[in-house]
């Protein structure tokens, strides 16, 4: 499964803070389906993602009944991301 969706860059203080993106409604509606496919526990998704030239291997995280895609300092660093920008996000679920 391929996805793709531009959100904006926000930040959580929790006791191990991190930069993500959400990802839109509609598109969380799709994950949902797959997930029993795919998680490996606790919800999470494992996907490729990318932004602009930059890819890594991560894991969506269920929150509030969505989904939220966790972004590395070595992604922001390479892309030129800051707290706040809106960006294009890919994503290739794994199966």
């Amino acid at each position: 499964m391929e996805l793709e969706f531009s959100g904006e860059v926000w930040f959580w203080r929790g006791p191990a803070p991190w930069h993500f993106v959400t990802v839109p409604d509609e598109l969380c509606a799709e994950l949902e389906a797959a997930s029993a496919s795919v998680t490996y526990g606790w919800g999470m998704i494992p996907v490729t993602a990318r932004i602009g030239a930059t890819g890594w291997q991560t894991s969506l995280w269920p929150k509030d009944g969505r989904y939220v895609v966790p972004l590395k300092t070595a992604v922001r660093r390479a892309e030129g991301i800051a707290l706040g920008d809106r960006v294009d996000v890919h994503l290739t679920v794994a199966r």
